[in-house]
């Protein structure tokens, strides 16, 4: 098991059983390894979870795994046999944490499900990951996120938002998953903190498909208000080598930004008097901005208007955002080694400025913590780690 400093981590000292897989459970479980928890990460022996072999894969390493998994100790057992049950129950007994996202009921059925965890740990904090809850008539569709994105409403209002398209745009991010992993692990932190008050644990049910309203604000308001006032939608603007964003939310900034345009004559155009004229005419306003920008590269454009304290920013690559100034100060990234060397994963987007939170620099391959973890939490011998090896119930 890697060996590795976590006193000076917030959640130092708390043990998480981890039976997620794909990415909003690991995403979740992720977090709280960054805080210094003790993730044993319960994988099946036959090939481990599902993103060991999601792409790139470098020598036969997956990299989506690796930042979504560092940090964690790798534990092969197999949970379709009743010794295997026995271990993860025996396991659990020594957890403050269970996270799991399994569609509703597996858990249940194969034994390790909250009642049945509970029996062995009263206190414990379970959470459950799923598209749509653990209850409901949609409680057990199937849900990746691409569906829950498109039941949520989000799709269609994107859609709405970009008129150049006919029908909802290709989904190749998933914001339901990430949502649903950071509202977990914000749920499981007040359940931490509720426990120390109260002494009980807490079972904690996070949807997908609830996690995508938090995403829209607006939306859901102008759904139930209508209003007569025009909505003016930030837009992208040419420029001689790319596209920038410029966002004159209010008056004083789209004072700053047409005087660093050399245009101050655009202040007093009556179409931009107020907020609400600038909506009103917000293409024709986007118009005059670009024959500014069109004239000057991206980075030009970016330097003249934050100069001239206007909220602006050039369309960068992600390949960009490894040398991006702004993130190599914040150590925004830390390289992690799995199998088939480093790989750079970023860290989580705050910083406390009494303990650890960056991400841990090692990438377990599957099952190496098995017989170290069975042997420290469970008393397990030498011969008995041997004859569940030999009989596959562990790897």
């Amino acid at each position: 098991m890697s060996v590795i400093d976590q006193n000076s981590r917030p959640l130092s000292g708390i043990r998480v059983l981890d039976f997620t897989t794909m990415m909003a459970g690991p995403y979740c479980t992720r977090q709280l390894a960054d805080m210094g928890a003790e993730v044993i990460k319960v994988e099946n022996p036959n090939g481990g979870e599902q993103n060991r072999n999601a792409v790139p894969v470098r020598e036969g390493h997956s990299a989506v795994y690796a930042q979504l998994n560092a940090g964690k100790n790798s534990v092969a057992i197999d949970l379709k046999s009743t010794d295997g049950v026995a271990i993860a129950l025996d396991l659990a007994s020594h957890c403050d944490i269970v996270v799991e996202n399994s569609r509703p009921g597996v858990m249940a059925r194969l034994g390790l499900d909250c009642k049945a965890i509970r029996e062995v740990r009263p206190d414990i904090i379970y959470c459950s990951i799923s598209g749509f809850g653990q209850t409901g008539p949609s409680a057990m569709n199937a849900a990746f996120a691409p569906v829950v994105q498109a039941d949520s409403g989000y799709e269609l209002e994107n859609m709405k938002q970009q008129p150049e398209l006919t029908k909802p745009g290709h989904v190749g991010i998933f914001f339901a998953d990430v949502m649903a992993g950071v509202q977990a692990f914000g749920a499981i932190s007040t359940a931490l903190f509720s426990r120390t008050q109260t002494g009980h644990g807490q079972y904690i049910d996070v949807s997908l498909l609830e996690s995508m309203m938090w995403f829209m604000v607006y939306e859901l308001q102008l759904s139930q208000n209508p209003s007569d006032t025009p909505r003016g939608l930030y837009q992208p603007v040419k420029t001689s080598d790319g596209f920038l964003m410029v966002a004159p939310g209010n008056q004083t900034t789209f004072e700053a930004m047409a005087k660093s345009m050399g245009h101050p004559e655009w202040i007093e155009d009556s179409r931009f008097q107020d907020h609400e004229d600038r909506s009103r005419n917000y293409s024709a306003m986007i118009s005059l901005i670009e024959t500014w920008t069109i004239t000057k590269s991206a980075s030009v454009c970016e330097e003249i208007l934050l100069e001239g304290k206007v909220p602006c920013a050039r369309y960068r690559e992600v390949s960009d955002l490894f040398d991006h100034p702004q993130l190599i100060h914040r150590e925004a990234f830390t390289k992690t080694i799995d199998p088939s060397g480093e790989i750079k994963v970023p860290n989580q987007p705050f910083k406390f400025d009494g303990s650890e939170t960056d991400a841990r620099n090692w990438v377990e391959p599957l099952g190496k913590s098995t017989p170290e973890i069975l042997k420290k939490l469970l008393d397990f011998q030498d011969e008995k780690i041997k004859d569940l090896r030999e009989n596959k119930i562990i790897l």
